[in-house]
């Protein structure tokens, strides 16, 4: 299946897999209108998939990427902080 192709859910990939899901919505539309219901089946299947891909994705966007480790960073370490602004 095409989705399979796109492999693991990576933002970069977002716009294509939109382009997927707007396909299968007029395929689906189209099995419907034909009486195609083992298509209807298959495509319903793709569009779950796609559908959880697409959160995938967005669960990656919205998360945090850096991740503090607990070290200490250069400044606070050699007792260079500068003071914050509203200490001025």
């Amino acid at each position: 299946m095409l989705l399979a192709a796109l492999g693991r859910s990576s933002p970069e990939q977002r716009p294509r897999l939109k382009e997927i899901y707007a396909n299968l919505l007029d395929r689906l539309q189209e099995a419907k209108t034909q009486g195609w219901l083992v298509e209807v089946t298959a495509i319903e299947a793709s569009l779950a998939a796609a559908k959880q891909k697409l959160g995938a994705m967005r669960d990656v966007t919205e998360r945090h990427t850096t991740v503090h480790l607990g070290m200490p960073d250069f400044p606070t370490a050699t007792g260079r902080a500068t003071p914050a602004a509203d200490e001025q």
